[in-house]
């Protein structure tokens, strides 16, 4: 017979989070370790935020163009005159150009480690996957510049030729291929191994039990993945596309290498040119005087407001999704 006291506490309850705290010395710091940590990280945002928002308003109130369209970089002047209307548009192009690149090839590529390929083949792939995610920025714009970019002056001739009818793909202006184009393939490389790994740990998290049930039914595999898989991993390829776009937003010193700069915009994708943000921010910050730098650091600001509006989209997509999940099944 068991012995039970007014004083002993109740027994946890299925499906219910025990208590947060045992009163123990280690937890208690650790609790507080991890709430100062969170706390921290905001007021560094914050910040940073600040920090972006006073010196931005000051370059911004000696601004004689308008910030947001204006075709012209130019604080120096008398009188001085930004806007980061060609900046923002090959940030954006540039940026979409690698997605569209990026994304389908490395869903493909999780798909075949994590459901296709063997697991010696798998192991040391992934490996090599995860590798191409910590080469440096630079290593990738010295490639782009000495190796891609002189080889793909043969396939924007192409593209010109047979897709040039599209208007994005005409190329109406002779040169090498330092083009929004090219840094949108050099982004793809540098963002697929980022969407890969997070993908192929997404789908390696697909509920065993419903792959099996529709290999019962007599679906085959690509039945089963589109079916099974893809569904459940929509949201974290969603997320991991977003990781990745976040990235291709901010690169600099690969995009710096490889693209040819002007203030121009242009929907010819194939005409050497462009801007982005933070191409322009390190090729300018050395030389700009004091109104120079405060309106550099404006044109920072928007991309830090962008970037932080990719990562909330990101998160209200998962939270949307966080409901439909078989990982406990």
């Amino acid at each position: 017979m068991a012995i039970t006291t007014d004083n002993a506490p109740a027994p946890p309850v299925a499906g219910k989070p025990g208590p947060t705290s045992t009163g123990r010395a280690g937890d208690k710091i650790f609790l507080g370790l991890s709430q100062g940590s969170g706390i921290l990280l905001l007021v560094i945002m914050a910040s940073i935020a600040v920090f972006l928002t006073y010196r931005a308003s000051l370059a911004l109130a000696e601004n004689d163009g308008n910030f947001l369209t204006t075709f012209d970089w130019n604080p120096a002047g008398d009188p001085p005159v930004f806007g980061i209307a060609v900046l923002l548009f090959g940030t954006i192009v540039s940026s979409l150009v690698a997605m569209v690149i990026a994304v389908p090839i490395a869903v493909g590529i999780a798909l075949f480690i994590s459901h296709y390929a063997p697991r010696r083949l798998a192991a040391p792939l992934a490996y090599v996957v995860d590798l191409l995610a910590a080469v440096p920025s630079i290593i990738y714009g010295i490639w782009g510049a000495l190796f891609l970019v002189p080889y793909l002056e043969g396939l924007n001739l192409w593209l010109d030729e047979f897709l040039g009818w599209t208007y994005l793909f005409e190329k109406t202006e002779v040169g090498v291929a330092r083009s929004l184009f090219t840094v949108g393939i050099l982004l793809a490389i540098m963002i697929l191994p980022i969407v890969t790994s997070v993908s192929r740990e997404v789908f390696l998290q697909v509920p065993r039990m419903n792959e099996e049930a529709a290999l019962a039914l007599g679906a085959t595999r690509w039945e089963v993945i589109r079916l099974s898989v893809l569904p459940f991993g929509r949201s974290g390829v969603i997320s991991a596309s977003m990781l990745g776009l976040g990235r291709a937003l901010g690169e600099t010193m690969a995009v710096a290498t490889v693209l040819s700069p002007s203030f121009v915009i242009s929907l010819h994708l194939l005409n050497p040119g462009g801007g982005t943000f933070a191409q322009n921010i390190a090729a300018k910050f050395d030389e700009a005087n004091e109104l120079g730098r405060d309106a550099l650091i404006a044109s920072g600001l928007v991309l830090f407001v962008l970037t932080l509006l990719v990562n909330g989209a990101a998160r209200l997509i998962i939270a949307r999704r966080k409901e439909y999940s078989g990982a406990n099944a």
